[in-house]
This record gives C-alpha cells, structure tokens and sequence, in this order.
C-alpha cells in the first residue's frame, strides 16, 4: 500500500486526510479547518503545516488549489486572497518541512479521483466533464480520460455574471434559493456548458451532491448527469493521486 497525504484547499474549507493511492480510499478521517476569511498565503501555509504535524507526515503531499496553477504557480486565485497570484505554492507550503509538495487545481484533482476510482471510473471515452458547487464553481474536463488542466469553467459570464456568482452552491446558501430555482439557475448553465463542449457525461461534486435527488433530476440535457461518489473526499483524493503521479 502506497500512502500520500492529499490537502484540499477550498474557499470556505481546508481538508485533509491520508489516501491509499493505489485504492483510492482514505485510510485516515478527515480533518478539516476553516479558510481564514482573507485567504492570505501565509494564514493559509500556517494551516497546513499544522496539518503535516497532525499527521505526523514526513513523504510527498499532494495540494488541491482554487486557482490555475502552472508548474506549482498559482496564475489566478479564486475565493483567496490575490497575494497568491504568481507565487508558487510548492515552495510556500513545503518550507520548513521534510515533505515534496505538488499542487493541482481544486477541481482538477476532484476529477481525477471521480475519474480513475469514483463516478467516472468506467467512463473513458468522449468528452466528460466535472463540476463542484460549492463557493464557487470548478471544472475539470476529461477527454477519453485524459485530463485538460486549468479550465476554471465557474467563470464563464451568465446573465452578464460570473457562472459562480449567480448559480454556485453558496449562492443558493446565501439567497436562500429552493431547490426548484437554484436548478433553473443551474439548466441555463449546464445547456451553455453543453453547446461549448458536447460532453458525454457531467459529473457532479461539491457537498451539494449528497442532496443530488433534490435537484438533479430537474436538470435536463443530452448528456447524462450523474453525482461524484466521493463528494467532498474527491479534492483530497485526487490531490494525492496527482503527487502519486509526479513521484513515479
């Protein structure tokens, strides 16, 4: 059995746990704090060692990010603080420690979990597509199982706003939606996603989709809509899926 520690660094949430990468299940419970209201770099880097001595973790960690991130940099930074844009976030969070850090976008490592052991695991052709509600919006994009990184489809503009804005999970929090309007909300943005991509199959995450008999069968479009497995587990397994793969 193979072991990485997978973090997921979310807008409101900072979760982690230790991952079996080889099975795909978390072999520890998940531990999470809450995002400092700012997402400053260091608040949030404080955090995370804090993780790494509750886990007493010495070997690689696999980071989940709310924003683009090429080659451990963050372009963008969604939901946190702007200080992280063009910092890069492996040396950040691994100073001071023993550990190898390799971060991956938030919703990108979500869909590596859901595609290689969850929702996605037999879905290997065509185009599929996955998206987490929650703060805000993330995408990932599968094309016959291969991942196309940093596509951050929660800011496309709907009704002259960012797509995160009018229809994520914490807007139908904040504007106390029922379940029938935020799923309007949520067709015109799934039928423009369908005229851009032509997916096969969506894949929802986010810890919406354990209410996903409350809204999914509202939605209707040509490709079939199915809920992420792992649910809020997927960014920390995926993260450490995405470290397992730049250890080999």
């Amino acid at each position: 059995m193979k072991s990485i520690l997978g973090i997921d660094i979310g807008g409101s949430g900072i979760k982690g746990g230790i991952v079996d990468v080889e099975s795909g299940k978390m072999i520890t419970p998940r531990t999470r704090v809450e995002t400092p209201p700012d997402g400053d770099p260091y608040e949030i880097s404080r955090i995370i060692h804090k993780l790494y001595e509750d886990f007493s973790w010495k070997g690689p960690v696999g980071v989940g990010f709310p924003a683009v991130i090429l080659d451990g940099v963050a372009i963008t930074a969604a939901n946190i603080s702007d200080e992280w844009i063009d910092m890069n976030v492996n040396n950040l969070l691994s100073k001071g420690t023993d550990s190898r850090v390799y971060t991956v976008n938030d919703a990108d490592a979500a869909g590596m979990a859901e595609m290689d052991f969850g929702a996605g695991k037999d879905r290997k052709h065509g185009v599929v597509m996955m998206l987490t509600l929650g703060t805000g919006i993330g995408s990932a994009i599968f094309v016959d199982g291969t991942l196309v990184p940093n596509t951050e489809l929660g800011h496309l503009i709907i009704k002259e706003k960012e797509a995160e804005k009018w229809t994520s999970a914490a807007v139908k929090e904040k504007h106390k939606l029922s379940w029938r309007k935020w799923s309007d909300r949520l067709q015109v943005y799934f039928e423009y996603l369908e005229s851009l991509f032509s997916p096969n199959l969506f894949i929802i995450g986010g810890g919406v989709s354990k209410d996903a008999e409350k809204f999914i069968p509202r939605l209707h479009t040509r490709a079939d809509i199915i809920p992420a497995e792992y649910q809020n587990q997927a960014g920390i397994i995926g993260s450490a899926l995405f470290a397992a793969s730049k250890e080999k």
